[in-house]
């Protein structure tokens, strides 16, 4: 079981990587700090706020019926991306953007490889989607946007994480940070430095990763940014159960859980309830892991999600079995690998009977 759970840890760190990439990907499109909202788990990630940063003016002195045309397809794409048409969304977009690069709007052209950049992360064609942001980066130098820069340079580096290039993410997010220390923008400031903190959870270096954390979090209280502090300190937690501080790991996962409901931000909810589900099992104390349990199905069922019900169903099938209860552990295994073929995640359910496997033969 001990095998199993290490193998899991490891996949889940990996999912934290793929959504902290894709999610942050929203940055520049609402210009605020939210890159990581649900990081373990694919299944938390569900939305992105287009419509604020659509209405926004892209003013190049005249408007112009071509100009209102790529507006105009920007909108629509924005639509179809929020009823999950992806393929659509990329029609829409990729319209819009040679409109754009026909008038010389690189204001246009920079918004357009965002949400394009986005998209393509979004259905894991990753190489299209660190061209896009590479290209949005581009357009920030060119018209000495230092804020397009420092967001850019950070979707850019989470996005290199997730696909295995820790070395190149280091470099990206370091000049990130120098480029937002160097105008003053704390708020940026926290945000790269948050990301930092993944970079270094990736190698290992657990007690780095919480020192970039925390710094992170002054910066983000300072801001009153509760979705930015939120995620942060649900890394925290990680960081802290990663370097086997379990009781600390519960105070992170805590706070995370306070600010995120205060935004009603179920992401990051789920994130705190699983964090402190793990942090409790492993500390031995069992009582509040289950407490804990039983506010994740009631979210999960208030959001009337299914993952996050085979995430409950699971977590609970691994504290039974902590705990010598192979009766429940066994019950809970079969319902997860239930619901896991209804929602045909096969690599999820080959865990799943893996692990039932291991609790019948303790039975």
């Amino acid at each position: 079981m001990k095998i199993q759970r290490k193998k899991l840890w490891k996949m889940q760190n990996k999912s934290l990587i793929r959504l902290s990439a894709i999610a942050l990907l929203q940055v520049p499109l609402m210009l605020a700090s939210t890159e990581a909202r649900a990081q373990f788990f694919p299944g938390g990630f569900d939305s992105i706020e287009l419509e604020p940063q659509l209405d926004i003016p892209l003013n190049n002195g005249s408007r112009g019926e071509p100009r209102e045309q790529a507006d105009l397809l920007l909108r629509l794409g924005g639509q179809s991306y929020r009823k999950g048409y992806f393929e659509k969304t990329l029609n829409y977009w990729l319209q819009a953007l040679d409109i754009y690069r026909q008038v010389g709007d690189l204001q246009g052209v920079g918004l357009t490889y965002d949400y394009l950049g986005h998209t393509y992360a979004k259905l894991g064609r990753y190489e299209e989607a660190a061209d896009m942001l590479r290209r949005r980066l581009g357009v920030a130098r060119s018209l000495k946007d230092f804020q397009g820069q420092i967001y850019g340079l950070n979707n850019l580096g989470t996005l290199l994480l997730q696909t295995g290039n820790g070395e190149a993410a280091a470099r990206t997010l370091i000049e990130a940070l120098a480029i937002a220390r160097s105008v003053n923008n704390e708020e940026a400031e926290g945000l790269t430095l948050s990301n930092l903190g993944l970079v270094e959870f990736e190698r290992g270096n657990y007690f780095d990763a919480i020192k970039q954390y925390e710094a992170a979090i002054v910066l983000r209280r300072r801001f009153a940014d509760p979705l930015g502090e939120a995620n942060t300190r649900n890394n925290l937690g990680d960081a802290y159960r990663a370097a086997n501080l379990p009781d600390d790991a519960v105070i992170a996962y805590g706070l995370a859980l306070l600010l995120a409901r205060t935004t009603s931000d179920a992401p990051n909810q789920f994130r705190a309830f699983r964090g402190l589900v793990n942090s409790y099992r492993e500390a031995g104390n069992y009582p509040p892991a289950f407490r804990a349990l039983d506010q994740h199905i009631a979210l999960a069922k208030e959001e009337k999600d299914l993952f996050q019900e085979l995430v409950w169903l699971r977590l609970s099938a691994e504290l039974y079995t902590v705990t010598g209860d192979f009766a429940n552990a066994r019950n809970f295994y079969e319902r997860a690998i239930d619901l896991a073929r209804i929602l045909e995640d096969t690599g999820e359910e080959a865990l799943l009977r893996n692990d039932l496997a291991q609790v019948l033969y303790q039975d």
